[in-house]
């Protein structure tokens, strides 16, 4: 393909700022837990599968899970918190997906060990509910070939890096990242967007991510 190849409709960048409200729920035995996981908003299951790349975009490996984090650190339940912990999140197209997973991970280990849903938490250990808000608004660039694509990718900030490949997939239910949904449907290059679309972002950093993609852009330039 022409490096310089007009696409059908040019790939706008957007960015996003990103607000954490408390909800006022909360938790203090694993079977309160179930209960809000299945109810909460899909904002909170996002927050607390995501807080840790949203506040710490640099760092890597794989951001731990909040339930995880609360059921084996708080509530003493190893077992559970291992099986909360190996949930792999880039499996799930959608928060309702993982909710049912994260749910489902529950409920399974309670029906295994009853005694579990009773212990209880002290107040100031209570898993406190957390919804993630975010507000998205344009940059002032597009990209109307793979060349631009790739220069402006150098250039944008790690937040637009962001909404375009977790944002777009999960909270917005488009089923990829935006890169390779652009990449598909507008740029007609089906081989390139399932690279993209089968990289593993929470296993690298933003600005590994950021180097990864323009390198398989470059060399399907090249090619």
């Amino acid at each position: 393909m022409p490096e310089a190849a007009k696409t059908i409709e040019p790939f706008r960048f957007y960015t996003r700022m990103h607000l954490s409200a408390l909800t006022g729920l909360r938790a203090s035995t694993l079977e309160e837990l179930l209960e809000l996981v299945r109810d909460v908003p899909g904002a909170c299951i996002y927050h607390h599968t995501h807080r840790f790349l949203q506040q710490h975009q640099y760092l890597s490996p794989e951001p731990p899970n909040d339930f995880a984090y609360w059921v084996k650190e708080v509530l003493g339940e190893n077992e559970l918190g291992e099986r909360l912990a190996s949930i792999d999140t880039v499996q799930f197209m959608t928060i309702r997906e993982l909710r049912d997973k994260i749910a489902a991970t529950i409920a399974d280990y309670l029906k295994e060990n009853p005694a579990a849903g009773k212990r209880f938490a002290h107040e100031d250990q209570q898993f406190h509910f957390i919804r993630s808000m975010s507000f998205v608004l344009p940059t002032k660039y597009a990209a109307a070939n793979l060349s631009e694509f790739a220069d402006i990718l150098k250039k944008v900030t790690i937040d637009s890096i962001y909404f375009h490949v977790f944002e777009a997939r999960l909270r917005l239910e488009k089923g990829t990242n935006d890169f390779s949904l652009w990449m598909e449907t507008s740029l007609g290059d089906a081989a390139l967007a399932k690279r993209i679309a089968r990289l593993d972002p929470y296993t690298q950093t933003l600005e590994d991510l950021r180097a990864t993609i323009i390198g398989i852009v470059q060399k399907r330039m090249a090619s």
